[in-house]
């Protein structure tokens, strides 16, 4: 079971990224997914996640702004980002099946 995040980069702040989550050797469509984030000198934090009935939950510092998503046939998990400020940039993480995917930098410049 492999997953890869990808759709990282540099923006600028107000701006947006849309985040994917691949995986291989899982249907994510049968797992609840979730998205992490960790900054430099701090711990890796839960942003948001999706059940396999897309309920969804979010961090309070992220709520308004990003959302999850699911696309069952493509396999996938999204986490489209929105008015992006400094204190998102991290490496995020997406979680499933006990597994954690490779991570994507995001930097949000001032």
């Amino acid at each position: 079971v492999q997953l890869q995040a990808s759709g990282g980069g540099l923006v600028q702040a107000g701006g947006s990224l849309g985040l994917s989550c691949a995986a291989s050797g899982i249907i994510l469509g049968l797992f609840d997914v979730a998205w992490y984030r960790q900054a430099p000198g701090k711990e890796r934090e839960l942003v948001a996640d999706i059940t396999i009935g897309e309920s969804t939950n979010y961090a309070d510092s992220v709520k308004g702004r990003f959302t999850i998503s699911r696309d069952n046939n493509k396999n996938l998990v999204y986490l489209q980002m929105n008015s992006l400020k400094p204190e998102d940039t991290a490496v995020y993480y997406c979680r499933s099946f006990g597994v954690w995917g490779q991570g994507t930098l995001v930097t949000v410049s001032s």
